[in-house]
């Protein structure tokens, strides 16, 4: 993505545009795409947490991609890597970006900022000299710091943590200027690494004010702090201005080295012998007495640090550094003992954060396989609009899970309720006898619906008109000058097919295995068809948690297409499917409608469902059950309709008193295009499904 691009796409407006869905005020940024049932009572980087029960990988892998998209948009590079990660430490390796599988984040904005920002340094930072900085750092140093007592793995540490906050300023500047849409999710990262109520009072004392190496780098790492006091330490200002002032020319990491190498001449300058080694003996003229406070301590600017910076003085703070007036002013303010205990903590995580040593939630092996096969399996959560109430006249959206690849690793996952891991065998002998029969009964049915995809030519000979007919050529000079024929060729428009079943609890035993040998004969007679594509979809539930106190959502799962999936699959896979959940029958026709291809004047295409009723669900959001549940569906079946799509639907039943029971809200929700037949029967099926197939 070029410039141009990347400097006009604003996330914020969307923030604004979609603002009626926020989520959390934390998360101004994000709620445009987080969705509501994102839980929002913890950090990802609290680590003295409940455990949540279940993780919605769903939501995880959508979360995810999210965030890998902003990250290649914001960086133009399209191979960074975001994931998540089952054992290792490491944010980034300059390679990928790792980020925390914990979903209760109330701060979901930091983490995408932390993204973007670890994100960034990949495009821009050079990790081979990172990595050799020892070599790098002059010798001059290494002998100035011997007085304080330093090693030199010291020296390396102190000059690479004053080298990763000036390589921080020089990214986070980049970001800034080139991608300034996105400056809302920083403002969420500095305030909570950089922001916080603990750290923003300490500016505002006389802590860390001693002239030694804690002091120094505390107040340096919070200069983006409006709360900072320029003249707390000698040299203080100094070191702002060097960094800030040469924040907009600095074009590498070796350029950030430079001045990270003239800092620390600054601080090697001011720092005091004495409390960095007390073990060395001062020089005459040295020594003099820690200035606790330095020049201008008493007046720390800022107030109380309840208050958060405005995106106006953020923005300036990052990009030209503070203003010249800081530190003069202000009442003085103390920290309590517990509130120094709280500064300690703040600290060290604003240090991890500056040695990209984050602790994030882990994923468990287990859900780590488990996610590999969801996002395997393009699963998502799909918007629908839902039902509207009766009382208010609003709509009751929802969410319906949506799975488009049924494969063997996702069975083996147990991630779907309706999918039996291929080890289990509580059901597969009697499932495969009933989808081996329907494969066989599908040759027999293949062979008559041949017909939709065969042409008949149909020729008049002997006419006044037309093209010459070759084998009557002779007979013109016997007088005969009716030479001439016209062809006619009778053909079917190409095909699709889409067939979606009924996968509830109320499907189970012999309904379910009727109809899967209806499903199998038909996915097999159409494979026979050289211009009928087809889909075959299964509706049920699913529990986002993976257990039965997560929230339930409606499941459409796409479990074979005959554009990418072989036959076989039919045979391989299909036993392992189950019925279970209840009946979301028109919110998942209203979710699958874009997967259905519309019919044409070029193609026909038709749904076909399999059913046993009264449609019904319910969760948090939705109460779908009796007339509401039917008129929807109804509605969704028109709407199929009204975009050329030729619907046909069969009526699963155990018995005639369950049929005729039943048949009033089937016909209801189906019309006239619901059928009450034997399934699995080759001739009916074969007769209505011919019905439809050979209408013009």
């Amino acid at each position: 993505m070029n410039d141009s691009k990347l400097k006009n796409f604003n996330p914020m407006a969307l923030r604004e545009k979609y603002s009626a869905n926020n989520l959390n005020k934390k998360n101004n940024y994000s709620s445009f795409w987080l969705d509501n049932g994102w839980d929002n009572n913890t950090s990802i980087f609290d680590e003295d947490e409940p455990k949540r029960k279940g993780v919605d990988l769903v939501a995880l892998a959508s979360y995810r991609r999210a965030i890998s998209n902003f990250v290649s948009i914001v960086t133009g590079e399209s191979d960074i890597k975001v994931s998540f990660t089952s054992a290792g430490d490491s944010y980034t390796d300059g390679k990928k970006v790792t980020i925390s599988s914990k979903l209760d984040d109330k701060l979901f904005d930091s983490t995408v900022g932390l993204a973007l920002h670890e994100g960034s340094h990949i495009k821009l930072s050079n990790f081979d000299f990172l990595r050799n900085i020892e070599n790098e750092i002059p010798q001059e140093y290494y002998s100035r710091s011997e007085v304080f007592g330093w090693e030199r793995f010291e020296v390396i540490s102190k000059v690479k943590d004053l080298l990763n906050y000036v390589e921080d300023r020089r990214i986070d500047y980049f970001v800034f200027t080139k991608s300034p849409g996105y400056k809302g999710y920083y403002h969420s990262l500095y305030e909570k690494y950089f922001h916080a109520k603990v750290i923003d009072k300490a500016l505002q004392t006389d802590e860390y004010t001693s002239l030694d190496w804690d002091s120094y780098i505390f107040r340096i790492i919070n200069l983006t702090n409006k709360n900072s006091n320029l003249d707390a330490l000698p040299g203080l200002r100094e070191i702002h201005s060097l960094i800030f002032k040469n924040i907009e020319t600095l074009g590498s990491t070796e350029d950030a080295f430079s001045v990270a190498l003239k800092v620390f001449h600054i601080l090697l300058d001011n720092l005091n012998v004495q409390i960095e080694n007390p073990t060395e003996k001062p020089e005459e003229g040295d020594g003099e007495e820690s200035v606790e406070g330095g020049e201008g301590s008493e007046g720390a600017g800022g107030n109380e640090g309840s208050e958060t910076m405005s995106d106006e003085e953020f923005n300036e703070a990052i990009e030209n550094g503070l203003s010249e007036g800081n530190g003069d002013g202000g009442k003085k303010v103390e920290l309590t003992d517990s509130q120094k205990k709280q500064l300690e903590n703040a600290i060290k995580k604003q240090k991890k954060f500056m040695d990209g040593d984050i602790t994030k939630k882990k994923l468990s092996k287990k859900d780590k396989s488990s996610m590999d096969a969801v996002e395997s399996a393009g699963m998502s959560y799909v918007d629908v609009a839902g039902v509207t109430n009766n009382w208010t006249g609003k709509k009751t959206p929802t969410k319906v899970l949506m799975v488009k690849k049924f494969n063997k690793a996702l069975a083996e996952s147990d991630t779907i309720s309706m999918i039996s891991n291929p080890s289990y065998k509580w059901y597969s002998d009697e499932y495969k006898e009933a989808i081996n029969k329907g494969l066989v009964m599908g040759t027999i049915l293949g062979k008559k619906l041949q017909v939709r995809g065969e042409s008949r030519e149909t020729k008049w000979s002997r006419l006044d008109s037309g093209r010459i007919d070759k084998r009557l050529v002779a007979e013109l000079g016997f007088g005969n000058e009716r030479v001439f024929k016209t062809t006619f060729v009778e053909s079917y428009s190409d095909a699709f097919l889409h067939i979606s079943v009924d996968a509830s609890g109320s499907m189970g035993g012999d309904k379910w295995k009727n109809t899967q040998t209806a499903v199998a004969a038909i996915t097999k007679a159409c494979s026979m068809i050289n211009n009928v594509d087809l889909v075959v979809s299964y509706r049920s539930t699913q529990n986002a948690g993976g257990n039965r106190g997560s929230k339930s959502y409606p499941l459409m799962l796409i479990a074979y297409d005959s554009r990418v999936d072989k036959i076989n699959k039919v045979r391989n896979l299909f036993h392992l499917l189950r019925p279970s959940g209840t009946t979301p029958e028109g919110l998942c026709f209203e979710a699958v409608m874009k997967e259905i291809e519309v019919g044409s004047n070029d193609k026909d295409s038709y749904f076909l469902n399999f059913s046993d009723g009264m449609p019904m669900f319910s969760n948090d959001d939705i109460e779908y059950h009796y007339d509401t549940a039917i008129d929807h569906t109804k509605k969704m079946v028109k709407e199929i309709r009204t975009r050329g799509v030729k619907v046909l639907s069969y009526f699963i039943g155990n018995s005639e008193w369950e049929r005729k029971d039943s048949q009033d809200t089937f016909t209801k929700m189906y019309g006239s295009d619901a059928e009450f037949i034997d399934v699995t029967s080759v001739l009916p099926v074969a007769k209505t499904m011919n019905k439809k197939f050979l209408q013009k």
